[in-house]
């Protein structure tokens, strides 16, 4: 078992099998409609390795469009990346020590309140958490400043189930930028809303402390985001208003925004694609460092329901596993959802790229040259 994996965590091998074979019994899974392109949820998969029986690959492209711009948007965006290479500056030339490690802090928790938070627990329900857990996560969520978690969880669950075409809100094939950030600077798409308004949010709207959040996001926002990020260094040791404001709010939000980003725009580009090469989502280890696990995205868009989000790997880049894991330890965590090694194995084989690494030791895979160079201490005499 990985050291991601935990003993408490639920396989769902058993509902990919019965899912598949419902939908053996029919033409097309009625849990999908004929023009989705991803895996949801569990429940919608029409093969026994969790993955579609169509083709898909038909149905990603995207329309040749002018795109209509949000001038309020461009020159917001403009002004915060400024802002934040003015910030970058006061880090090396006048800030505290005690306002850079606050920075990272922040960009701590809002990143946890995303990818613990917004993505693994609200967009994709790979696991369940108690009240004090959401909590906690709609704080540090309201600090990330990425939408309210009930929107962002919903145009995750869109942007997986019409991936890569017009329904998509930053659809890939539109190009790096499209997708990193020029997909906010412009109007959506008519098919992100007319799709949007389609999927189910009911489990989100039973979430009462989600819809407090909702209901007072542009209240709780400003103060989480801008106003005691700026306050705190000034008020506790003394640190002036121009560092505060551009090195503790202004870079870290938008470093945690451009590194949230690179989860849609280098994760779908740059990097193998061991589990499905016929999508762009893609294995990369540096979105993965940054973004606290969220970048073994060619595993997630073909398993999105796995907290993991990844298959193997140790803490050190996969950082929110972490986090869920000791909630799950105290209980506050449960129901934790993971894919077995047979069903990857199975996906592996039938849509893999060739780049996934040996199951192990005398994988028939495994090349005969390593076996015969490889070391093996104290073995045992015959």
């Amino acid at each position: 078992m990985p050291p991601n994996a935990q003993q408490g965590a639920q396989s769902i091998t058993d509902s990919l099998i019965a899912a598949a074979s419902a939908a053996a019994d029919s033409e097309v899974s009625p849990k999908l409609q004929q023009d989705s392109t991803g895996v949801l949820f569990e429940c919608d998969v029409e093969t026994t390795d969790g993955g579609l029986a169509k083709d898909i690959t038909v149905l990603k492209k995207a329309e040749r469009r002018r795109l209509k711009l949000v001038w309020r948007n461009i020159i917001a965006f403009g002004y915060l990346h400024l802002a934040a290479l003015y910030g970058v500056y006061l880090m090396v030339t006048s800030a505290k020590w005690a306002t850079i490690g606050f920075a990272l802090f922040l960009y701590l928790v809002s990143g946890l309140g995303i990818t613990a938070g917004a993505h693994r627990l609200w967009a994709h329900r790979s696991y369940k958490a108690k009240w004090p857990l959401r909590v906690i996560l709609v704080i540090f969520n309201t600090i990330a400043f990425q939408d309210a978690a009930y929107h962002w969880a919903r145009d995750h669950r869109v942007h997986h189930k019409y991936s890569e075409t017009d329904a998509d809100p930053h659809n890939a094939t539109r190009g790096f930028f499209f997708s990193h950030v020029g997909w906010l600077l412009c109007k959506k798409h008519p098919d992100v809303k007319a799709k949007g308004k389609g999927v189910d949010l009911s489990d989100l709207r039973a979430d009462k402390v989600l819809m407090f959040q909702k209901k007072y996001y542009m209240l709780l926002m400003p103060i989480a985001c801008f106003i005691i990020p700026t306050l705190t260094p000034m008020y506790f040791w003394g640190e002036s208003f121009m560092n505060a404001w551009f090195v503790a709010t202004m870079f870290r939000w938008c470093f945690i925004l451009n590194v949230t980003w690179l989860v849609n725009s280098a994760a779908h580009k740059f990097g193998g694609r061991p589990y499905d090469k016929l999508i762009n989502p893609s294995e990369n280890r540096a979105v993965a460092l940054l973004a606290f696990g969220e970048g073994w995205h060619n595993y997630h868009h073909v398993f999105p329901w796995d907290y993991k989000t990844a298959e193997l790997g140790d803490y050190s880049l996969n950082y929110t596993t972490a986090f869920i894991d000791f909630f799950a330890k105290i209980g506050w965590a449960y129901d934790l959802k993971t894919v077995s090694s047979d069903i990857i194995k199975k996906r592996v084989k039938r849509t893999g790229d060739g780049t996934h690494a040996t199951w192990g030791w005398g994988d028939v895979d495994q090349p005969k040259e390593e076996i015969e160079d490889a070391l093996i201490t104290y073995k045992k005499t015959e």
